[in-house]
């Protein structure tokens, strides 16, 4: 009786209750919603995983919309393809430097352009302003100068390195905002030191350039050897030559004002990368 009760009911309740079609469209979009959660988590979980794979520390960052502004430029150069650059160094450290740069582009011992300065001898200092926008790095196989102080302990290829923070000044002579920074590997006596009228950033792309190169050796520096007026230092090159892996070929010309066996032209010059080995022509004064 009850059963018979509740059918009529439900029959009743039935016919009051209006049936409209199947919800489709609403259970596309919602599909379709569902597919996109999913693509981007899958995304998102992908690129996660190719920086933890390249042992990468960099945080992803969401695409910029058409409304957003470009992100600031970091520097004023562009990167440089490695056919752009030349290494030039002492001993196994070089610094891989733009090719159109000069070496001992100097006027009163100041860079009128970009320049690698590279055992550049006697200079006679007077005031010469630098301008905005040069750079230039100076290498020495000698202990630095300068004012140097480490404030950081880094590695270069597995090397341990000194580094001095950059930092920029506005006291040296001029209009312009020099900035410098400094590296010294203690184990190679070598001291590179970089310095931009651009900005900072110039400075450390420069220094991030240092490389530890073991199947090259830079041709040694000899002006420091001896004072300028003292005879022997041929001699002497020759020794530091072949210390460094270098084979060193003797050559005279005559030179009356200079002292018997000074040191008057080397050829690769100094700071060039060569193979072990390799001959180096020095001509000294007879």
């Amino acid at each position: 009786m009850i059963e018979d009760k509740l059918t009529e009911l439900l029959e009743r309740a039935g016919d009051r209750t209006t049936v409209g079609p199947p919800p489709i469209e609403a259970m596309r979009v919602g599909a379709t919603r569902l597919r996109r959660r999913r693509t981007v988590a899958v995304s998102l979980a992908g690129a996660a995983a190719v920086v933890v794979a390249a042992g990468g520390t960099t945080a992803l960052v969401a695409q910029s919309g058409p409304e957003d502004p470009p992100a600031p430029a970091a520097s004023a150069s562009p990167s440089l393809a490695p056919t752009d650059l030349r290494l030039v160094g002492f001993g196994h450290a070089a610094i891989a430097v733009p090719k159109e740069w000069g070496t001992n582009e100097l006027t009163c011992l100041t860079p009128h352009m970009d320049t690698v300065v590279i055992d550049p001898g006697g200079g006679h200092l007077c005031m010469h302003y630098r301008r905005s926008g040069v750079e230039s790095v100076y290498l020495t196989s000698i202990k630095p100068w300068f004012g140097f102080h480490a404030d950081e302990t880094i590695e270069i290829d597995g090397v341990r390195a000194e580094r001095q923070r950059t930092s920029c000044t506005g006291d040296t002579p001029g209009p312009v905002t020099v900035c410098s920074g400094a590296v010294f590997i203690p184990s190679l006596t070598t001291w590179f030191r970089a310095e931009s009228s651009t900005n900072a950033a110039e400075v450390d792309r420069i220094l991030e350039r240092i490389r530890i190169v073991p199947d090259q050796v830079g041709v040694p520096a000899y002006t420091h050897l001896v004072a300028p007026r003292d005879g022997g230092s041929g001699e002497k090159y020759s020794d530091a030559l072949t210390a460094a892996g270098l084979k060193p070929k003797i050559e005279s010309t005559r030179s009356p004002s200079y002292p018997p066996g000074m040191v008057l032209d080397v050829s690769p010059a100094p700071g060039t990368m060569l193979r072990p080995g390799a001959t180096v022509t020095v001509t000294v004064a007879s």
